[in-house]
Parts: C-alpha cells; structure tokens; sequence
C-alpha cells in the first residue's frame, strides 16, 4: 500500500552540483547513506555515479555497500566499539574516533588482517557529542602516531549533529589551528580535517569556512536538497528525489470537531492542525485516510505535495487528511503523495510495511561526476 520512490535522475543532479561545490572549495566529501538502511538498488546506482566514497554507521548497512559497491571507498561514522572491531577493519577504510584503547585495538586487528586502517581523530568544539576536549589533543595524538597500522588521516568534528547549535566560523578556525598546532609540533602533515556536514553548507556557499575544512560527510542535502540552517533547498539543488505514496482508504465528509471530551489517552501525537472553528467556518469538510501510519513514519516529518491537503492527525496505521469543502477528486485507491524530512525518510526507510522503489536513472552511467 504504500511506497517510497527514490529518483535516480534527482540524486544523480544532487551529487554533481554538490561534488563541484567540493572541487571549488578544493575538499573531498563522502556520502552518509545511513538514510538509505542498505538499500541495494539505490547502493548501486550511486556507485556508478562514481560518488567519491559512502560513510555510515551500522554494520548491516555497511555489508549491503560492500555487496553493491566493492570498490568505492568507506567510512565507519558511529565510534567504534569492541564487539564490532573486526567487521570495522574488514569493511571500512576510515572510522572516526576518540577513545585510545579503541584506536589501539583497531591498530592490532589491522595487524591480523594486514591492513592499514585510517583514522580521524575527533574533537569537541561545542556540539557535546564525541570527540576529545582539546586540552588533551597532543599527548593523545603522540601516543597513536606511533602505531604500525594506523594511519592517521586527520582530525574532525560533529557541529550541529546533537545540540542543534548552528555551525559558526570560529569552530571551524579552531579545527584549523588544532591542526597547524599537530602539524608544527609532530613534523608530519595531517591531509584531512574532516568537519563539514549538510549543515555547514550555507557557510560553504557563502565562502565563510576557512580553507583547511577540507572534507565533508554529507546527507541530507543529497537525499532531500535541505538547507538546515535557513529553512528551504539549497540553491539549484532538488528536493523531489524522495517521494512517499500512500493509498486512500476512505474520503467522506465529516465534522472537524471530534465528539466529546478528548484527552491524551492515545499512544503518539495525533493532532497536526487545529482548524478554525470559530462562527461556522470549518465545522465540516472532506478528510481522506491514507495508508501510513506512525508505526511506519514520523508523520510529524509527512508534507502532502498538495498544498491545499492538511495532516489532521495519524494512529498506528494510518493518517488523516483535511482535504477542503470538496472530495477534491479522491477516490478510494488513489495514491496521495508526500515530501518527507530526514527523520520521517529514515524510518520509512528502516521499516519492513513499505515497498523502496528506485525509479530510473538511464544517464548515470555515461555521465562521471566533476574531474578530480
């Protein structure tokens, strides 16, 4: 009943326009595809777009890149932990981290299975998730320099991934004077410092980042052209390339005002917009009942492509619609489309009731992106 299409054409612009964004900034960029929970369909398209490397964070996922795309290059997100230390080194080029004893035990499973297993050291510049406090950055990186089979790549950070603090200039300046301090000291050269994200996009256009931010680990503005700072796309990029289809159950006319007391005896939020019930206005229109629900989506993150179609509400299984004083033309088994966010993307995603569609992208193959 319901559908998520992923069009190829849509990602395959993205990509281009933003892997010039890159080569114009003189940085290198991977590709989070942890939206896309292993989907081999789109793992394989993206492959032969020739994007430059994939970047996730669960082991599943990373299996499916590996099975879809062999050859390109990829980066653990999530720090790693014992357990997964083995698979990390095996299907994994680069993990990012900040924990010594882990570094150390990546160093000797990289022995065993004789590689070279690269490294960017994390560092907190304000956003209070992983990476090192500063004032520790030098003797952690002199006791992991030394070590056989890592190869450290550079430092980084996470801005604006837990806290929500929009990403400024001067933490990306600090990630560049952490790095001349590594440099001057160590006499040896750290290529990456790898602290862009969507996020720090707009700054990016804006030529506002410092130039050693050389590498980015970018998303949503892939997947959904989001600009995360402002509100809106960002500029030539394209936000139609997800699309989630669901079915009309029902269109009746009916009030807009429930009957009874309500109170918050249901399990999820299920009331999006209030309608305007002063005088007459609003007491009754037509609402439509689609096929998805809150146990397949964060309905909160659902945009109807129709504007004039409002969410009233969802249960478990599915949600509700204002579509105005008229049935609009629905009939039961027409298809409703939506634009969705990044938490409503994942968990449909993620989740076993929806179909995953990736519609065709015939020119992605002759087309490579932007020369390196």
């Amino acid at each position: 009943m319901n559908r998520v299409t992923i069009d190829g054409a849509a990602l395959h612009h993205n990509i281009r326009l933003i892997d010039g964004w890159m080569h114009s900034h003189g940085a290198q960029w991977a590709l989070v595809t942890k939206a896309l929970c292993g989907h081999g369909e789109t793992l394989n398209a993206l492959a032969d777009m020739q994007v430059p490397a994939f970047a996730d964070s669960r082991l599943f996922n990373l299996r499916a890149i590996r099975e879809h795309a062999p050859e390109v290059s990829t980066w653990y997100l999530r720090l790693p932990h014992y357990a997964a230390i083995p698979q990390i080194v095996k299907m994994t080029d680069v993990s990012l981290n900040s924990e010594e004893e882990i570094i150390i035990a990546l160093n000797d499973e990289a022995q065993k299975q004789g590689k070279i297993h690269g490294v960017i050291v994390m560092i907190e510049v304000g956003d209070l998730r992983e990476g090192i406090l500063p004032g520790h950055l030098v003797g952690f990186y002199e006791n992991i320099l030394a070590l056989p089979n890592i190869r450290v790549l550079g430092i980084g950070a996470n801005i604006g991934c837990l806290s929500g603090a929009v990403p400024n200039p001067d933490q990306f300046m600090q990630l560049a004077l952490y790095r001349e301090l590594l440099e001057l000291k160590f006499k040896k050269k750290l290529p990456l410092i790898s602290a862009g994200a969507s996020s720090a996009l707009p700054l990016l256009l804006e030529s506002g980042l410092p130039s050693g931010i050389n590498h980015f680990r970018i998303g949503e503005a892939v997947f959904l052209g989001t600009d995360l700072v402002r509100g809106g796309i960002l500029p030539g990029l394209r936000s139609d390339a997800i699309t989630l289809e669901a079915e009309v159950l029902e269109i009746k006319e009916k009030s807009l005002i429930p009957l009874g007391d309500t109170s918050l005896i249901t399990p999820f939020e299920t009331s999006f917009e209030q309608p305007d019930i002063e005088g007459s206005v609003a007491r009754r229109g037509y609402r439509a009942i689609v096929s998805v629900g809150q146990l397949d989506t964060d309905i909160g993150g659902l945009v109807p492509r129709n504007p004039d179609y409002k969410l009233a509400g969802a249960s478990s299984d599915v949600a509700v619609l204002n579509v105005g004083e008229d049935d609009a033309g629905l009939s039961i088994g027409d298809v409703v489309k939506f634009d969705v966010n990044y938490s409503a993307l994942v968990r449909l995603m993620n989740n076993r009731y929806t179909d995953r569609v990736l519609l065709p992208e015939p020119h992605a193959r002759a087309e490579a992106l932007l020369p390196a």
